[in-house]
């Protein structure tokens, strides 16, 4: 199983969009998909009509059971959607407590050891994150193969993508490895000179590690997620779903080392 983290330390730069679009798209070439929402805004998980006020086990309970996990455990917090080869781990508002508790020794590994547990029963599993630096941000991170960053083609984004790599040096200094990440830039609009300048500034900026497309603005994407669809399967012909296949092909064909979730022994 390939494990693809969607994180930024800044909100509203399209993070849910990317985590179903690119997990739409592995299904459609016959992946099997796990979706797993960090979020305690549980943006993904409403996306799919579950409701993160009414859930009382999510990915909450990862945590509050992480003594205890075993495949059973996991298996039944895990949902079926209705769209073939999707399965998702929803959230609920009960993670924004997490920052609050006392956390113990090896809190930050609770997904790694969760999705070692699972690792053949999916080929692909997305980790949609909160937009704050945290023990949620950190499992996801510390779980995953390839970390993709979108970023908005804004000034102010730029900002919050100098944070977000200032934590991956962080986690690279204590964990003594190396993540791979890409920047993926999004929401871009080429009529205005906003964006524009803020795209060659990232480009000029961080170099090789932004990924050579980008994804446009377009409102297709919010017309699939109020009719609660997968891009991929609401308007084939999108451009913004153009970009998302030719991002998912990338990743894919980009394969870095495995994840600490298969190694196993990260209790």
């Amino acid at each position: 199983m390939q494990v693809w983290t969607v994180a930024n330390q800044k909100g509203g730069v399209g993070k849910t969009t990317t985590s179903v679009a690119l997990g739409g798209l592995a299904a459609e070439a016959g992946k099997r998909v796990l979706l797993v929402d960090f979020d305690p805004h549980g943006s993904l998980s409403c996306y799919f009509r579950q409701n993160p006020d009414l859930l009382t086990e999510s990915a909450f309970t990862l945590f509050d059971q992480s003594q205890t996990l075993n495949h059973n455990v996991i298996e039944k917090l895990i949902i079926a959607t209705p769209f073939s080869g999707i399965s998702l781990l929803p959230a609920s508002t009960a993670l924004a407590t997490l920052e609050r508790k006392a956390i113990g020794g090896g809190m930050g590994l609770v997904l790694s050891k969760t999705l070692s547990m699972v690792f053949d029963d999916f080929d692909l599993c997305i980790i949609d994150c909160p937009p704050q630096l945290g023990v949620l941000m950190v499992n996801a991170i510390a779980a995953c193969n390839q970390l993709v960053i979108p970023v908005q083609t804004e000034f102010l984004a730029i900002k919050g993508l100098e944070r977000i790599l200032h934590t991956l040096q962080m986690m690279a200094r204590s964990r003594k490895q190396v993540l791979t990440y890409h920047i993926v830039p999004t929401m871009f609009d080429r009529r205005t000179q906003a964006c524009v300048s803020s795209l060659r500034a990232i480009r000029n900026s961080f170099g090789e590690q932004v990924w050579a497309g980008k994804i446009p603005i377009d409102t297709r994407f919010r017309d699939a997620s109020k009719a609660g669809v997968p891009p991929h399967l609401y308007d084939v012909n999108s451009r913004g779903l153009a970009a998302y296949r030719s991002l998912y092909h990338f990743l894919h064909e980009h394969k870095p080392g495995i994840p600490a979730s298969a190694a196993g022994g990260v209790g």
